[in-house]
């Protein structure tokens, strides 16, 4: 029962109905703003948005943010602005599902009617030893900036980037055009591009070529050491700068609240997107285990604001008396950053399995550049019109071949 109910039932003033929201990713931000946007005509609801910094990060431009160029500085509060939105800067601690309360800083409590969790995933540095203390991450904008600051002071020398999933093959790319006196090498376990078609993949691995990044397919990271990298088997490769885009992890913050998590960690839901253990708490983005079909929805941007916006429906349509409706996606292209000036995008099935069809080239970045910058349209058009929105690629057929794609834009 919520705290509005609990008040009217004793015949005193009702409360509104809170949802907290924690982390202003593209997930949580589309899920604040549908949400605000969809409830500020009615009274008896306020909708905080909790985030540990002020600035939004693009992570589909942090790869650009490493080798120091600008990106736009985009404020939360702005975002926000005219939703009705409140707005929290702070690091979530702690979070008590049964007492509904969710600690900040360790000295604030934002107490919660409904709670959806956004607090995505970052670089799993805690996979091998080392890299904890000696690798570089894309998880901020901060992280980022350390690494162009790295990069920069570098003359030359050798710049490896463990993973070659979709951030590492991106990332890789970028050092080797804005650094072309460093050697880049490419450390993962596949053929980067695997789930690609064979023309996109060619295409790929010839970009890479081009701009002078090795690729090392069969390199299994081991160990991150000063100055060097240690593969599986034994041998060594020289690296001035480690670069860990290999793997992700989510916070223990839901497992340690008594929330159903699934073996990484990530907060199993309904078809709603309702924790199944605690359904007054909704999850999206990276940190949910949202099953479609045969398989669970990997990381990816694409993904991310479809699952916030249909939280933001599921509870406007709870708060109505009326009951959520299952969350249906299917995933349409897999867009990827070459440098400034190329780039490849695949079209994909709703199971993630590849088209015939892809793009290359010029016609393919400015494709990529739209995808990039279409959340803040999207965002603007919610604010007027909410329903707009509320349209994605849905359903399709889930294979078990999708959920171990597992792949990050």
């Amino acid at each position: 029962m919520s705290a509005q109910q609990e008040r009217d039932q004793d015949g005193g003033p009702a409360a509104p109905h809170r949802v907290v929201i924690l982390g202003a990713g593209y997930a949580g931000m589309a899920a604040a703003i549908q949400l605000a946007a969809r409830t500020r005509r009615r009274a008896g609801v306020q909708v905080t948005l909790v985030n540990a910094q002020e600035q939004f990060t693009e992570r589909m431009r942090l790869h650009m943010t490493a080798t120091g160029q600008r990106t736009a500085a985009l404020s939360i509060p702005g975002l926000l602005e005219g939703t009705g939105a409140r707005f929290v800067r702070g690091w979530v601690t702690a979070v008590d599902a049964d007492a509904r309360t969710v600690r900040i800083d360790d000295d604030r409590v934002l107490s919660y009617d409904t709670l959806v969790y956004g607090l995505g995933g970052v670089a799993d540095t805690a996979a091998v030893p080392g890299a904890e203390d000696h690798a570089y991450t894309l998880d901020s904008a901060q992280d980022a900036e350390l690494l162009a600051g790295r990069l920069a002071q570098l003359g030359s020398g050798t710049v490896a980037v463990a993973g070659s999933g979709l951030t590492g093959i991106e990332a890789a790319a970028e050092i080797a055009e804005r650094h072309p006196e460093l050697t880049v090498v490419l450390l993962g376990r596949q053929e980067p591009g695997a789930g690609m078609n064979p023309r996109a993949r060619a295409y790929l691995r010839a970009a890479l070529d081009r701009l002078g990044v090795q690729v090392r397919v069969g390199a299994d990271v081991v160990k991150v050491l000063p100055g060097t990298v240690e593969l599986a088997g034994g041998e060594r490769v020289p690296a001035d700068a480690v670069l860990w885009t290999s793997g992700t992890r989510v916070s223990p913050l839901p497992a340690a609240a008594g929330l159903t998590v699934d073996a990484h960690g990530r907060i199993v839901t309904d078809a709603a997107l309702r924790s199944v253990s605690h359904p007054d708490v909704y999850a999206i983005g990276d940190a949910a285990a949202i099953r479609q079909g045969h398989g669970v929805l990997h990381g990816t941007c694409q993904g991310g604001m479809p699952t916030g916006v249909h939280a933001a429906l599921s509870i406007d349509r709870a708060l109505r008396g009326k009951h959520p409706k299952p969350f249906r996606f299917g995933y349409y292209h897999t867009p990827v950053s070459l440098g400034r000036g190329d780039a490849v995008v695949q079209f994909t099935r709703p199971d993630d399995s590849p088209r015939r069809v892809c793009l290359t080239g010029r016609t393919a970045v400015r494709y990529k550049e739209t995808v990039t910058a279409s959340p803040w349209p999207t965002y603007g058009r919610m604010k007027k019109m909410p329903a707009s929105g509320a349209f994605w690629p849905r359903g399709g057929r889930f294979t078990r071949r999708s959920a171990r794609l597992g792949r990050t834009a």
